[in-house]
């Protein structure tokens, strides 16, 4: 689905985030929504780091390497949209900066969260504010299902406890979210890249989002 009404494209947000845990569909949605906007899907490279499969196998011993890994590449690809136009085109990013520091308290221990805070902070990296966010959340059974379908090998290391610990920390970042429009999405029971009417629903959702909004169509249909 492509966007041809002329309001649409007037009200179509120049840079939206889509974020949320691991396995919840993040990146499909970003490339989904870059085509139907005609715009520039921006992701991050998790198959460039090479210390990935190392921290799921091991935990700690590769946490700090592979933590340090995404926040150099995502300091460069801020980098590129900062000197880049941001607003010739729609832009749909996977990633949102500030959730390398989730990650990171999560993955870290005390001195190494600190070496980290002090890289970061050298690093003195401006992200542009997102005229959306899109957080897309799920419970820890459908990420778990999610993963284990998408087959790879890594990432079935993850355990439940770390998801669930993940998806605790996220809920805590964005109750606190105030940079800008922010759309909460209940994605446990809904197939955006699969399904066409829950991804034109999510679609308009996101296109007539301004503020703070809940998209959550599994309680909807319970009170039809």
């Amino acid at each position: 689905m492509g966007i041809t009404n002329s309001n649409d494209l007037k009200r179509t947000p120049r840079f939206i985030v889509v974020e949320g845990p691991i396995g919840v569909g993040k990146t499909s949605l970003a490339r989904r929504l870059a085509t139907s906007l005609s715009g520039e899907v921006v992701l991050e490279q998790v198959d460039e780091n090479p210390f990935l499969e190392r921290f799921y196998r091991s935990g700690r011993n590769a946490a700090l390497p592979a933590q340090l890994f995404f926040l150099f590449q995502r300091a460069r690809q801020i980098e590129e949209l900062r000197q880049s136009d941001l607003f010739a085109t729609v832009r749909v990013a996977d990633f949102h900066l500030a959730k390398d520091r989730l990650f990171a308290e999560l993955n870290l221990d005390r001195q190494e969260l600190e070496l980290y805070d002090k890289i970061s902070a050298n690093l003195d990296v401006e992200p542009p504010v997102p005229d959306l966010v899109v957080y897309l959340q799920a419970s820890v059974d459908a990420l778990l299902g999610r993963i284990a379908r998408r087959g790879i090998p890594y990432e079935r290391m993850i355990d439940r406890r770390y998801l669930e610990r993940l998806t605790e920390a996220y809920a805590r970042y964005f109750h606190h979210y105030d940079e800008g429009p922010l759309l909460i999405v209940n994605a446990s029971s809904i197939d955006p890249i699969h399904n066409e009417a829950d991804y034109d629903a999510l679609l308009q959702q996101i296109l007539t989002t301004r503020g703070r909004s809940f998209f959550n169509p599994a309680a909807e249909i319970s009170l039809a």
